[in-house]
């Protein structure tokens, strides 16, 4: 096969693609200029109603809702103890929600685990 006749089909290929394609969620421009769909605006709004921080996770592109904890820095024997989590090392309750990445925390029953969140 020629590479015109190669080069033909791929973009006949990407245009039936493009065709069958639904129309998404819409978008909207937030303040600094960066297009985001509604629902992503709305979780925003939420979240800054309800008290949270609309912000980055640590070396994504994604946007997460982290809320303080009023019992963070508390001493915790279980998870019980906490909102969050209890931290293992500390025997502290943890800060925000979610607590992202890996953590020694201690259960229910005060045993140890490793929980990731991404």
């Amino acid at each position: 096969m020629s590479a015109l006749c190669r080069g033909l089909m791929i973009l006949l290929t990407a245009l039936t693609v493009a065709a069958c394609q639904e129309d998404g969620p819409q978008a909207s421009a937030s303040e600094n200029g960066v297009v985001v769909p509604e629902l992503v605006a709305a979780e925003q709004t939420l979240c800054e109603r309800t008290g949270g921080r609309w912000a980055p996770r640590t070396g994504d592109v994604l946007f997460v809702c982290y809320r303080d904890l009023s019992d963070a820095n508390k001493q915790c024997r279980t998870s019980n103890d906490c909102q969050g989590m209890c931290l293992a090392r500390s025997r502290t309750c943890s800060p925000i929600e979610p607590f992202l990445g890996c953590h020694e925390t201690l259960s229910s029953a005060g045993l140890p685990a490793t929980v990731c969140i991404q």
